[in-house]
């Protein structure tokens, strides 16, 4: 039985056998979660398919290799006949929550595997030097060499061998073990010791990009300090905390539950959230999220989430889920991978059989270049360089406020062609505006003003709300007495003693008013997209008010930025044509279709998918067939929505729509190092089959090429880990954003 604390091995080897996405339970089935700190690829995992497939009462198995996690379902399985299983290969299964566990395997004291790497050095320069002592001295300090560090991975080849799994540590063993036969002993122990090296740079390497995400948890507090029944304020364990008890939280700290202010008016840093660096001033009322920072004022919170379930939580758990799916260009390397590994062992067997044939007496020789091919037959570099890659990115990604549900979107991205927005609330601020309004009698402004507030104030219609704030700070308001409302039209009422109505423009035609030169003025404000409010008496229109929903700081850019990356954008919206029109021609958009309904917005992204691959920016419901149909769907303000956060293919955690852009550039780099890292990993291989056949490769420089191949493309994919998402450079979007 191997020793639980060896040196885990990095992701080399066989592709799984069967996908690695979630398994659904089966119905009927029980479920037993072992956390295993040895399994973290698709090595391990190949193995314990294989090994519990031959328990009775197993019918699925779920691998979550990111947390190291194995979900069997079984029916009337014993738990204890199942972690034997798991044990025969080396392996120590614990309860999922078994604090005592570690997250990771103890690896070897690095003193051991200096004194190993010395050894072998010296193995390598007395043969060199063809001292005459070299025979009898040469083989002793290769044997040291490989004792100290070798033997865990000489037990996982011989566990791998006898379930029939091909993997690096069987690979491996049987290289060194036939380059000690045929008395190559320098070199076997080299071997040995670049591969145990390799392994654990390439190790550590692999457990920082695994954790960059959940280093996000260092974000939430694990302790708070909550009100009592008789008032006074205790430190106890987030976890403790119910929903709807309050919590206090002082300058400098971390909020450790979502909630909603009750008191105080902090400034936050909300980047773990939102990407956003920039502080926000927050008030009573407001949202407040786990893992943002109290950076001034202290502040009562009503919880509205328990710790397990707060949106830091959910951003953690769909990332890990993400990276738990393969990507597409992961599941052509598995297949890849499946054919080339086969094929490089029956020619390496061929060539020890076959060389002795063509060059008699060089069966010594024919076995050497058999067993260089071995090592070249290990798919180390090319398996690792996909998941590394996406992983890499997908936290960067989340770590910017950019919530990717996969590696298939991330992939897809760099292709996109056309990106249909939402209007309202995705470009605009969802917020109309008085941009303008014209007294017919400019003596009687600030008097039309007061009484047009006064009757807006009535009205629990969006536009005459802020109609009613825009004018109430000019002229304050008065009381309204025999108030009438007309739905759909507009409100009346006695103000300051005269009947007069508010409302658009049919309540205008109803009461038979309007010239045609205020008609013409008025159609002129409307092909400019204005919403329109009148105020008027039974004999005349006294003024006239335009408001309309301005764009969001930062959209123009936004937009500017993606047609400097080559995709053409398009707006869908429900709201008026003209208006419509005005805020693409403003945005610079290339197409705006208006009065569409939920029906029409799919229609039209159907139509758009033949022009090329289609994504669909929203944050409305009415958006939601249309984002489940586009290729990639976009929600946008997603931080504390339940729906968005599970349904979206991308969520954008804050309202800026410069993460678009941020999203495309991430994808292409994403895509750019793929093909970097397959062709440095299959470019490596080809070179050393020519080699292996010329009699130029040794063993020692093809596990050099190999392990080495492998830690580049880990240092390359994790190249897109150190590259955080830049946030929109729009001076007032941290202010828009919190106002």
């Amino acid at each position: 039985m191997t020793d639980a604390h060896a040196p885990h091995t990095g992701c080399c080897g066989q592709a799984a056998e069967t996908p690695r996405e979630a398994v659904e339970a089966p119905p009927g089935t029980t479920t037993l979660r072992r956390r295993i700190a040895e399994m973290d690829c698709p090595t391990e995992e190949a193995l314990l398919r294989k090994a519990l497939a031959e328990a009775p009462g197993v019918e699925a198995l779920d691998f979550d290799l990111m947390n190291r996690v194995l979900s069997i379902h079984h029916r009337g399985a014993d738990p204890a006949d199942l972690d034997r299983h798991i044990r025969a290969l080396g392996m120590t299964p614990r309860p999922e929550h078994d604090a005592a566990e570690p997250s990771t395997p103890r690896a070897e004291p690095w003193g051991r595997m200096a004194l190993a790497i010395g050894l072998a050095l010296a193995a390598e320069l007395i043969g060199w030097t063809g001292w005459a002592g070299s025979a009898w001295l040469s083989p002793p300090l290769a044997l040291a060499a490989i004792a100290l560090i070798g033997l865990p991975t000489w037990r996982k080849g011989w566990v791998a061998l006898r379930h029939r799994s091909l993997n690096i540590n069987a690979l491996m063993s049987v290289a060194v073990t036939g380059a000690l036969l045929i008395g190559h002993w320098a070199e076997a122990a080299m071997v040995m010791v670049l591969f145990t090296l390799a392994e654990r740079l390439e190790a550590r390497s692999l457990d920082r990009a695994r954790g960059a995400i959940r280093s996000l948890l260092d974000s939430a507090p694990d302790q708070a300090r909550r009100q009592t029944p008789n008032g006074n304020w205790e430190s106890v364990a987030a976890a403790e905390i119910a929903v709807g008890e309050l919590v206090r939280v002082l300058p400098g700290e971390r909020l450790p539950l979502d909630g909603e202010i009750v008191r105080g008016e902090p400034t936050l840093d909300e980047s773990p959230i939102t990407g956003e660096s920039l502080p926000r001033d927050k008030g009573p009322g407001e949202a407040v999220y786990a893992g943002t920072i109290n950076r001034h004022g202290d502040f009562d919170v009503r919880t509205t989430r328990p710790a397990d379930d707060t949106t830091l939580a959910r951003i953690i758990h769909a990332v890990e889920a993400a990276q738990s799916s393969r990507a597409p260009t992961q599941r052509f390397i598995d297949r890849f991978s499946a054919i080339y590994t086969p094929a490089v062992l029956g020619l390496a067997v061929a060539t020890a059989l076959a060389w002795p044939l063509l060059f008699p007496g060089a069966w010594l020789d024919g076995i050497y270049r058999a067993l260089v091919l071995l090592v070249i037959a290990c798919p180390c570099a090319l398996v690792i360089s996909t998941p590394v890659t996406i992983v890499s990115a997908l936290s960067a990604a989340a770590r910017g406020g950019i919530l990717i549900k996969g590696g298939r979107f991330l992939e897809q991205g760099h292709r996109l062609a056309w990106l249909a927005l939402d209007k309202t609330g995705t470009l605009t601020r969802g917020e109309p505006r008085l941009a303008d309004w014209h007294p017919v009698d400019t003596a009687e402004r600030v008097p039309l003003a007061r009484q047009a507030a006064s009757l807006a104030g009535r009205s629990t219609h969006p536009v005459s709300r802020a109609l009613h704030q825009a004018l109430v700070t000019e002229a304050g308001e008065t009381e309204v007495e025999t108030l009438r409302e007309h739905p759909g039209l507009g409100v009346e009422g006695e103000v300051d003693g005269e009947a007069l109505w508010l409302g658009n423009r049919r309540l205008m035609a109803e009461r038979g008013l309007g010239d045609p030169a205020l008609v013409a003025e008025l159609d002129a404000l409307a092909e400019r997209g204005d919403s329109l409010v009148l105020l008027g008496d039974g004999r005349r229109v006294r003024a006239w008010f335009a408001l309309r929903d301005t764009l969001k700081p930062g959209s123009q850019a936004a937009i500017a930025a993606l047609h400097g990356l080559g995709v053409k954008t398009l707006v869908l919206s429900g709201d008026a044509a003209p208006a419509v029109a005005a805020i693409a021609a403003e945005a610079g958009i290339d197409e705006a279709r208006g009065e569409l309904l939920p029906e029409d917005k799919l229609a039209a992204i159907e139509a758009l998918g033949a022009r090329g691959v289609t994504g669909m920016v929203g944050d409305g419901i009415n958006d939601a067939p249309a984002l489940a149909r586009a290729d990639i769907g976009f929600a946008m303000g997603a931080a504390g929505s339940d729906a968005a956060i599970e349904t979206a293919d991308v969520a954008l955690m804050d309202d800026d729509p410069g993460k678009l852009a941020t999203f495309l550039k991430l994808s292409r780099a994403t895509r750019r190092v793929l093909i970097q890292n397959i062709v440095v990993a299959l470019g490596l291989k080809a070179v050393f089959l020519v080699l292996a056949f010329t009699g130029q490769a040794t063993l020692w420089m093809a596990v050099f090429a190999d392990m080495g191949a492998s830690l580049l493309v880990v240092a390359n994919g994790m190249r897109l880990l150190r590259g955080r998402p830049a946030r929109s450079e729009a001076p007032e979007a941290a202010t828009a954003a919190s106002g």
